[in-house]
């Protein structure tokens, strides 16, 4: 009996070594499931980095936006004094190719103050183009 009292005790050890095989395989996929994690993680940090970046872009495209606006105003205040100034070219154009009597000639020698309020269009083609 004590060849068989012994034999059962040499089979726990195969035993044993399997499961320390298994365990050591199950260690080294949670290393590896716990590497993924911790490179997904710094992925996240990275992104949320960057999301800070893009916060300061969202940022400076506002104030590019406010900018842009104040330009189109400025450009839209410059064409209609651009425009009023030509109507007043145009005006003067249609003045000076009228003929000139005793009258119009010493009011238009500018001696006299200009007026401010604009004559009617008189003479050809009439109005601003």
């Amino acid at each position: 009996m004590s060849d068989r009292e012994s034999l059962p005790e040499s089979h726990p050890l195969p035993q044993l070594a399997q499961l320390v095989h298994n365990l050591g395989e199950e260690l080294a996929s949670f290393r590896k499931r716990a590497l993924q994690a911790e490179a997904t993680l710094r992925g996240y940090e990275n992104a949320k980095a960057s999301r800070s970046g893009e916060l300061f872009a969202e940022q400076r495209v506002v104030e590019l936006e406010q900018e842009n606006a104040d330009l189109q105003a400025s450009l839209q205040y410059a064409t209609e004094q651009t425009r009023a100034i030509l109507a007043q070219v145009r005006f003067l154009r249609q003045q000076s190719e009228r003929p000139v009597t005793g009258a119009q000639a010493v009011v238009g020698n500018g001696l006299e103050p200009s007026r401010t309020a604009k004559p009617a269009n008189r003479g050809r083609g009439g109005g601003a183009r």
